[in-house]
């Protein structure tokens, strides 16, 4: 079958389709979605419960336990973690990789129903539980509402502004807060004033809920009318709870206005905030909807917000927390940029080595091929993002591989004289099915990224999309396009008289192609030194590899990082808040820095996909830093983290850049899991020393963290039970004492404010009044001191958290590198920490990079068995034969030389990227050499002699194949310098440049062996 045969003779149809899929490209490239990087689906959930009053082991036994058992029943649960806390169980759901984007709403439902059954179980007082299913949502707009002259209230209007409006933009999802204070009504009573009147707090709280109670009155017909009935009197203003009459005493009445201050404010304390720049402000998420474009969302946005200025009122702005449109913007330019840059590479290379002519004809190919594959991949999904715009730079060098092979067959025929359809279609015929063969064995060296389903392989999986596409694509235009543009363009060179037709006939009768042939004999004839020396090599390369540190995703150029801090554990939030001011101020004071971001009590929204925000903690605050270079990012790191001992001498602090990729928080972690609280925070104590002894970690830490002091009232319980006060009524005077107790709603169109009743301000600070405390005694029917029911007061230490891993606590100490890669500081910990004796039931387990890592590749090496077979029998059906594909599989393993000199010289790490360039590096080398075998086997069937078969095989395979090696090797220089790519470029431009070589030279060596050639065969 003749490829081309058809698309030559109907030239029309050809050149009609050609120039509509290069229009079709270029409408398709202009309307496919943007993103900075590729989505990948976050398989967590949230089940938030409840529990006020409980310690973090009374919430990990009642709460989280019967959580956890529920979870536990679903068929589709990879793992579940706990965190518990005071009041607060958190429990995270994390699904298998199998189950996909499409189907996790099920799931989600299936988590609902085993958490609604699970309620039942819980203890009083707990619940109801929350299930959280969109964790992972993007808010790609992440601003700050702030106002240096305004009060909360004025800013939270301009927020409430933009959310009610901003929600109606083209592509908006979904808007949040962040940082949002919940409104609140206090009635401060004096203790005493309150006690001496004889009125009780319950009597108060009993007399608000009547008045501002909703009933049914009913409704009555009049008439022709059945009006409705609403009694006056209700409460409609806080002044009007001000003048709710209390009894005070036997027969007297009092205003509450005249016992207590009644005001409105916010919950106290808040339990998250967000500061920008100095400023206290609100934080407003903007998430954009499945499928969406950021960068049109992003336009549309600052289109609205320009028609809304003139309604926030001026000095009202909104500072950019994360913009990314901007930074998709930025960083789809810099690659389209590299793209166009590497197609001049590879077309300038082409004309050098190919001739005017013939390097622009496979150039117009080059590009005919990349927009041709927009068409393709638009509906597969396919975004325009870091990974797939990499990937296309990174096929570049194979879309041209297939035209090289065309075009140069046609001209070898040319110059033998052989007419330009005829050598055209004889080109075709010939390399057609080899070409389709050594296409498809190179898609399936990326194939095990496609088919990972770890959020790693889902996060590259655009990486095999869009090699899968283009190169099908550049197979296609290859037996097509191409040589109907052979017959248009290229002519039979001009033959002068006498002895040099005989040389144009011979294009590979010159004096490089008779030293080429020259080394290839002599090797050939020193077949076993040969080998020898390649094996020598080969072993130094091993030997070299293991000097390579590794690693998983290097981190972003993002002008942004952050500085996290931990205060001991149980510091109050107006404390860590206080604490980050001074950071703030510092920070202000260095030139490199445009903007500071301060998430007080909590991570922020994810604005991020690979940004996994930290849990509710009260001692915690993250600090975002925006820089206008990001160079400067590697020496303000450790500056800063120097500086923060001086200036928050109390805190831990760590500065990182962000993190390309997926990954976790905490590059090594060591976890320990077992039965007894104590004895895995000895274990984790004694692993904190060994980290603390390595000058290299840093940000030693656990997740636990340090216990909490508690303040234990101890209630005589001879004279409680005398008195008829039980342990929820103590709870109860304690709790309004100091941080008040809600006792009713307050109704306000549509809001719902907490009522709440403390003491004042004055009498809330004093810790030693607790003694003196007023508590209702039913038996005496009045007011007594809490000292009579209660003996003493004691200051214990209690655990603040509590993690469980699938229903096993578990206790994580985490550490970072202060400078190499993670990697260097695990290999030397992990003996240390593995030394240690376990008791038993104890068990140690390693997270962190290591873990991601290994699950990564783990998601690649369970396919990559299958697609390395499935390559091998293509190669077998291919030739028929075992003794060729042996041949072309014995010259893959030596690509290992070039890529261990290249990552040695650059001094790049072998991480993931780099397995992914090692893949693609195969299916390269084994395309290479398909296409010399190849010709071996024609010029045999051409009746030749196996030697001469040989050497003349790879004189003529030698300008094609190296032409393929340097348009890829070239083509990806303007990859060596992007961070993601960076080790992917080396292992591919080194490895393949090294292997080329040896593809060359010593798979005619190998092939000689093989096939016993003899020196003494006639040429």
């Amino acid at each position: 079958m003749n490829f081309a045969e058809y698309w030559i003779r109907h030239r029309v149809v050809t050149l009609v389709l050609t120039f509509v899929t290069i229009g079709g490209g270029i409408i398709t490239f202009e309307g496919m979605s943007r993103l900075e990087d590729p989505e990948f689906t976050i398989k967590d959930a949230l089940v938030i419960t409840p529990y006020p009053g409980a310690t973090a082991e009374e919430v990990e036994q009642e709460v989280s336990d019967e959580i956890e058992l529920a979870v536990q029943k679903l068929g589709q649960l990879k793992e579940v973690e706990s965190r518990s806390i005071r009041n607060l169980s958190t429990v995270t759901v994390t699904i298998q990789d199998k189950y996909g984007k499409d189907s996790l709403p099920q799931v989600w439902d299936e988590v609902r129903r085993k958490v609604n059954d699970a309620q039942s179980s819980l203890p009083p007082g707990a619940g109801p539980s929350l299930v959280i299913d969109d964790y992972g949502d993007v808010f790609g707009v992440f601003v700050a509402v702030y106002g240096a002259e305004y009060s909360y209230a004025e800013i939270k209007q301009v927020t409430d502004l933009l959310r009610r409006e901003l929600i109606l933009v083209q592509d908006v999802a979904k808007i949040e807060t962040y940082g949002e204070r919940q409104e609140a009504i206090y009635i401060e009573l004096s203790r005493d004033r309150i006690s001496q009147l004889g009125i009780t707090p319950a009597e108060i709280a009993d007399k608000l809920r009547q008045k501002n109670f909703v009933s049914n009155s009913g409704r009555v017909d009049v008439g022709p009318d059945f009006l409705s009935i609403q009694p006056s009197g209700g409460v409609d203003s806080v002044e009007d709870l001000g003048n709710v009459l209390i009894s005070g005493g036997a027969t007297s009445q009092i205003y509450l206005r005249d016992i207590g201050h009644v005001r409105r404010g916010y919950v106290e304390p808040q339990d998250k905030m967000i500061r920008y720049d100095g400023n206290q402000a609100i934080g407003l998420g903007i998430s954009t909807v499945a499928g969406g474009n950021v960068v049109v969302m992003g336009a549309a946005l600052d289109k609205r917000l320009a028609e809304l200025r003139s309604q926030i009122p001026l000095g009202i702005e909104a500072g950019i927390v994360s913009m990314q449109s901007t930074s998709v913007v930025e960083s789809i330019n810099g690659f389209v940029v590299s793209l166009i840059e590497a197609v001049v590479i590879v077309v300038l290379v082409l004309l050098v080595f190919m001739g005017l002519r013939s390097g622009m004809l496979i150039g117009f190919v080059l590009v005919q091929t990349i927009l041709a594959s927009f068409i393709f991949l638009q509906p597969m999904g396919v975004a325009l993002e870091r990974i797939s715009l990499g990937a296309l730079i990174i096929a570049l060098g194979m879309l041209v591989d297939n035209a090289i092979v065309i075009v140069d067959g046609t001209l070898v025929k040319l110059q033998k004289g052989i007419d330009p359809e005829t050598a055209a279609k004889d080109t075709v015929a010939q390399s057609a099915i080899p070409l389709l063969g050594a296409t498809i064995i190179a898609i399936l060296a990326f194939a095990a990224i496609g088919t990972s389903q770890d959020s790693t392989g889902e996060f590259s999986k655009s990486l095999y999309q869009v090699v899968l596409v283009s190169l099908m694509m550049s197979w296609v235009t290859a037996v097509t396009v191409t040589p109907l543009l052979c017959v248009m363009f290229l002519k039979q060179p001009e033959v002068a008289d006498g002895g040099e037709e005989s040389a144009a006939k011979d294009p590979y009768d010159t004096r490089f192609y008779r030293v080429f042939k020259g080394l290839l004999r002599t090797c050939i004839g020193q077949r076993w030194a040969s080998v020898g020396v390649v094996a020598t090599v080969f072993a130094l390369s091993l030997y070299g590899f293991g000097m390579i540190e590794s690693s998983f995703f290097p981190p972003s150029t993002r002008p942004q990082f952050t500085v996290d801090i931990w205060l001991p554990a149980g510091t109050s939030i107006g404390e860590t808040r206080d604490q980050v001011i001074r950071v703030e101020k510092y920070l202000e004071t260095l030139p490199e820095v445009r903007h500071v971001s301060s998430l007080v009590g909590q991570g922020g929204l994810r604005f991020l996909l690979t940004y996994t925000p930290e849990k509710l903690n009260s001692a915690y605050a993250q600090l975002l830093v925006d820089v206008d270079d990001p160079e400067v990012i590697g020496d303000l790191l450790p500056r800063i983290e120097k500086d923060l001992i001086d200036i928050a001498p109390d805190a831990l602090t760590y500065a990182a850049r962000f993190q390309l990729g997926p990954g976790s928080t905490g590059k090594v972690q060591a976890r320990f899991s077992g039965p007894d609280i104590e004895t895995l925070r000895e274990l984790a104590n004694q692993t904190m020393g060994l980290f603390g002894e390595d000058p290299d970690a840093k940000s030693i830490r656990t997740d636990w963290q340090d216990k909490v002091k508690r303040i234990t009232p101890i209630i005589a319980d001879q004279a409680a039970d005398a008195n008829g006060i039980q342990r929820p009524d103590v709870a109860r005077v304690m709790l309004a004492a100091f941080q008040g107790e809600q006792i009713g709603s307050f109704r306000e169109k549509d809001l719902m404010l907490p009522i709440i009743m403390r003491a004042p301000e004055s009498e809330r600070s004093n810790v030693s009044s607790m003694r003196d405390l007023q508590i209702f005694s039913p038996a005496a029917g009045s007011m007594i001191p809490l000292r009579q029911v209660v003996s003493g007061f004691s200051t214990l230490f209690e655990d603040e958290i509590i993690v469980r891993r699938d229903r096993i606590r578990t206790i994580t100490v985490y550490c970072d590198p202060v400078v190499g890669q993670p990697s260097s500081l695990f290999e030397r910990l992990r003996p240390q920490v593995e030394a240690l004796e376990l008791p038993a039931g104890y068990q140690l387990s390693w997270g962190g990079e290591y873990e991601d890592s290994g699950k990564a590749r783990a998601g690649l090496m369970g396919s990559i068995p299958l697609f390395l077979l499935l390559m091998v029998l293509i190669t077998v059906g291919l030739f028929n034969s075992l003794k060729q594909p042996l041949v072309i599989w014995l010259n893959v393993p030596l690509a290992l030389i070039g890529v261990t000199v290249g990552l040695l010289i650059t001094h790049q790490p072998f991480g993931f990227m780099s397995i992914l360039g090692f893949l693609s590096l195969v299916g390269m080398l084994i395309k290479n050499a398909i296409v010399l075998v190849d010709q071996i086997n024609f010029e045999l069937a051409e009746g030749k002699a196996q030697l001469a078969a040989i050497v003349d095989s790879c004189a003529c395979r030698l300008r094609p194949v190296a032409m393929a090696a340097a348009t890829t090797a070239l083509g990806m220089l303007p990859l060596v310098t992007d961070a993601f790519f960076s080790a992917m470029a080396v292992t591919i431009i080194f490895g393949l440049i090294f292997a080329t070589v040896l593809t060359m030279v010593i798979l005619p060596v190998f092939y000689s062996i093989v096939f016993s050639v003899s020196m003494d065969e006639g040429s």
